[in-house]
């Protein structure tokens, strides 16, 4: 039995009624939990980037966006649910077919007003590839405004959004990935649409992956992104502070991958940067490992430096359950968070196409535990469909582990781990929620949301999003 992981980017956990930033996420990891109304609860995000619009003629795949706002019990597709479209009043834009609304998610208090803000990437849209922010107020999302990116033309502007907010000005950062550009806004931001700053670096033919993460504990978020696609490579060049910076020397000169999630996974007050590597290697034992790898540099007070070695983290590192066979996808999707809450932070890892038994690419997500110090992978455990007491069951092509995040839900201080599965009832997708546990999220008392339970059209929605999954 072949077993694997899938991950998803954390969002940070509402402890005694203060909203923390949000962590820096993106719909290429997983929706995101943030309190968009400032109730104290985090509210869950689920893009539907397939989802019809019919307002416009029944649009097909023009997209959408499903709030579920949080409350004591958790979040409920019965009540306090909000869809968002370029149809809604008061959101830029009109629906068109094949638009793609919500294919990238991230939050962020990004005007500090103590509302959680939305920001909604459309990579395919035909008109300006845009990316709309969703402004937070006491009544949840309102209004929307567009980023003013200056080179919206066939660029696939959107193709992953990032998130961070450290305080005023330009020490708050969205950072968007395209195929030819990638963009960093800095703060100040307002509501009317107004932003501090704009930088673009130009890098064609890149996967379009980025993060955010204060690696040197410097207070200013540093950027993450992906260089050119590389034959020779199982993934691309990994680019740290590449634009918008007068620090950047060239890539990483150790490593390569298509994905990246940041967090402090052994509690020294400094960012990690943690990248996915999920490709089958070009030249074994040089670019890659079978069945797919997962990279940790250390942050410190130098930050990432340009020849810093990673740790290496596959399905054959003591610990980690499972075995590395060809096509696993081990490290498809990431996320970072402390969901055991004893401030090393856990590493999330996505496997999509993970083979169960005789259900083949149905998926896993897989924990390795964060550490204080020694090598990680010592207490390892996954999740899949038939794990006890999650309402499903592994069925070929779920890709279970398509995207993932994590967020408290119910403001109980233990984390909710929350995971896509794009292929979920015949491509409609379905997202899952784990609660937390004691010491790990368990599947008792865990929910699936569907397009159904939503009361949207079943029809290639891709519930939770599609992930790294236009690159596998």
């Amino acid at each position: 039995m072949r077993r694997g992981s899938a991950a998803v980017v954390a969002a940070a956990a509402v402890i005694a009624g203060t909203l923390l930033p949000a962590a820096p996420a993106a719909a290429v990891h997983g929706a995101v939990p943030g309190d968009f109304n400032g109730d104290g609860y985090r509210d869950l995000v689920l893009p539907v980037p397939g989802a019809a619009v019919e307002e416009y003629g029944n649009a097909p795949q023009a997209g959408a966006v499903v709030v579920l706002y949080g409350s004591a019990n958790g979040v409920s597709a019965k009540s306090r649910r909000q869809t968002i479209t370029e149809a809604t009043p008061s959101i830029p834009g009109h629906p068109f077919e094949r638009d793609r609304f919500g294919t990238t998610t991230a939050t962020a208090d990004l005007n500090r007003d103590g509302y959680a803000d939305l920001v909604v990437g459309s990579p395919d849209s035909i008109a300006e590839r845009q990316v709309t922010v969703i402004w937070g107020s006491r009544n949840g999302l309102a209004k929307g405004t567009r980023l003013p990116l200056s080179s919206s033309y066939e660029d696939d502007n959107g193709l992953d959004v990032a998130a961070l907010s450290m305080g005023s000005g330009s020490k708050t950062k969205i950072l968007i990935g395209g195929a030819r550009w990638t963009t960093v806004f800095k703060g100040p931001f307002t509501s009317g649409g107004s932003v501090g700053s704009q930088v673009q670096t130009r890098t064609d033919n890149a996967v379009g992956s980025v993060a955010l993460g204060d690696f040197n504990r410097s207070g200013s978020p540093d950027q993450v992104a992906f260089g050119a696609l590389r034959p020779e490579l199982s993934g691309s060049p990994i680019m740290v502070n590449h634009g918008g910076t007068a620090t950047w020397t060239g890539p990483l000169k150790n490593g390569n991958g298509l994905i990246a999630a940041t967090g402090d996974v052994n509690g020294d007050g400094y960012a990690d940067l943690v990248v996915g590597d999920p490709l089958e290697p070009v030249t074994p034992g040089i670019d890659g490992e079978t069945g797919g790898r997962v990279l940790v540099y250390r942050g410190s007070k130098n930050g990432i430096t340009h020849t810093q070695i990673p740790e290496v983290i596959t399905q054959e590192t003591t610990g980690v359950p499972g075995t590395g066979e060809k096509g696993d996808t081990f490290g498809a999707a990431l996320t970072v968070a402390d969901l055991n809450r004893d401030g090393a932070a856990e590493i999330v890892i996505g496997a999509p196409y993970e083979a169960v038994g005789t259900a083949e690419r149905t998926g896993t997500v897989t924990v390795i535990p964060g550490r204080r110090s020694g090598a990680l992978g010592t207490g390892g455990y996954s999740y899949h469909q038939d794990t006890t007491a999650i309402p499903s069951s592994n069925e070929t092509g779920d890709f279970f582990g398509t995207t993932l995040s994590a967020g408290d839900l119910n403001r109980d201080g233990r984390p909710e781990l929350i995971i896509g599965a794009a292929g979920e009832n015949n491509g409609n997708g379905a997202v899952f929620t784990l609660p937390g546990g004691t010491s790990r999220p368990t599947g008792t008392g865990s929910r699936v949301f569907t397009l159904e339970t939503l009361g949207m059209a079943q029809t290639d929605g891709w519930l939770g999003g599609k992930g790294l999954l236009r690159l596998l």
